[in-house]
């Protein structure tokens, strides 16, 4: 550690610029720890500890200690008290880290690997990362974006393998494209529109869909009333390309199709009933924002700037971040009790599928 801090040190001597304050002239001190460092400033000052400060020292640690470490961004400055310091160094600024950096799953062959998994406790922890994974009984919804090509499709075919054994699917394609390809592969139903139907028609079909899976979760809603411990089969209502679904459809058929989506993203967590929306851009025409309001796994795959990242990630300033370049790398961020609910760089898994 006493290594790590003099080198921590001498990165933010040397670039940090602030008024030519530096450790050497003792206005402002290292302090390492386990999960993070903290930057204690020496008051009074010649500097203003503000949010341009925090994100400014950020951007040079996070540069300087990649790859041993990565730091977690934050949307905001992050005091912390020192209450064991004198006056003049009784705060500081925290910047928490995670060992190392994210690291691409492989896997050979993803039927056989959740099958296998089917069979051990752990079949509801989806790995989504070496060393980084979910629990799909904490999950409320899944919203995947990206640019065309960022590979959302494939990522989205991963999940699909990932739930088949351990929940019931309901597929929605309305570009009938990978997702139905993978549904008709492993024998299973996918919504997608025909030359003989409306594109109200079928957004009807889907609302058809939800309204039966809001029975359910009612149904559930009652023996969870008379037994809280009672655990349930999750479902899983899985939609791609969510803005080509409703663009152009009847105002009414839209509005009943959002209210739906809007009571199950609302209800359907105590019920495990989820949702997993999966389009380029996620913004209010795409899906209701209350809808994106109860997503807590946010995954934003291709380019990252502050516009792709506006509708999951609004109070995010990505700047800084280090992301892997290539297909399927981006940022998640997962919102439960296990995981820190900072954005983090993402790489999706690679894998082949026999059945593909």
């Amino acid at each position: 550690m006493t290594e790590l801090k003099s080198y921590l040190t001498r990165c933010l001597n040397m670039a940090l610029a602030i008024e030519n304050e530096t450790t050497y002239t003792n206005s402002f001190d290292i302090a390492v720890r386990l999960d993070g460092f903290i930057f204690i400033p020496r008051f009074p000052a010649g500097y203003v500890l503000d949010e341009a400060l925090y994100q400014r020292i950020y951007q040079i640690a996070n540069a300087a200690l990649y790859p041993n470490y990565t730091l977690l961004k934050q949307n905001g400055i992050y005091f912390v008290p020192l209450y064991d310091n004198p006056l003049e160094v009784k705060r500081g600024l925290f910047f928490p880290w995670r060992k190392g950096t994210a690291q691409r799953l492989v896997i050979h062959n993803l039927d056989v690997f959740f099958t296998e998994r089917a069979k051990t406790n752990d079949k509801l922890i989806i790995p989504l990362m070496n060393n980084y994974a979910i629990d799909y009984h904490q999950v409320t919804s899944i919203a995947i974006a990206g640019n065309s090509g960022a590979g959302k499709s494939y990522f989205l075919t991963y999940l699909l393998s990932a739930l088949n054994s351990i929940s019931d699917l309901v597929i929605v394609d309305p570009k009938r494209d990978s997702p139905s390809r993978w549904a008709r592969n492993h024998q299973l139903q996918a919504l997608y529109p025909t030359a003989n139907s409306s594109k109200s028609d079928y957004v009807s079909s889907v609302s058809d869909e939800l309204g039966k899976a809001m029975k359910v979760i009612y149904s559930r809603q009652v023996d969870l009333f008379n037994d809280p411990t009672k655990d349930f089969k999750p479902v899983t209502i899985v939609i791609d390309e969510v803005l080509a679904l409703t663009e152009g459809v009847n105002k009414a058929v839209k509005d009943a199709f959002f209210a739906l989506l809007s009571q199950i993203a609302l209800l359907g967590r105590a019920t495990q009933v989820h949702l997993i929306l999966c389009g380029q851009r996620l913004d209010h025409t795409a899906v209701p924002t209350s809808v994106r309001e109860q997503v807590n796994v946010s995954v934003q795959l291709g380019n990252i700037n502050s516009k792709t990242t506006q509708f999951l990630f609004p109070d995010l300033d990505p700047t800084g971040l280090v992301i892997p370049t290539g297909q399927g790398t981006g940022i998640i961020q997962v919102i439960d009790q296990e995981h820190p609910y900072n954005a983090l760089p993402f790489l999706a898994p690679t894998y082949t599928d026999e059945r593909k």
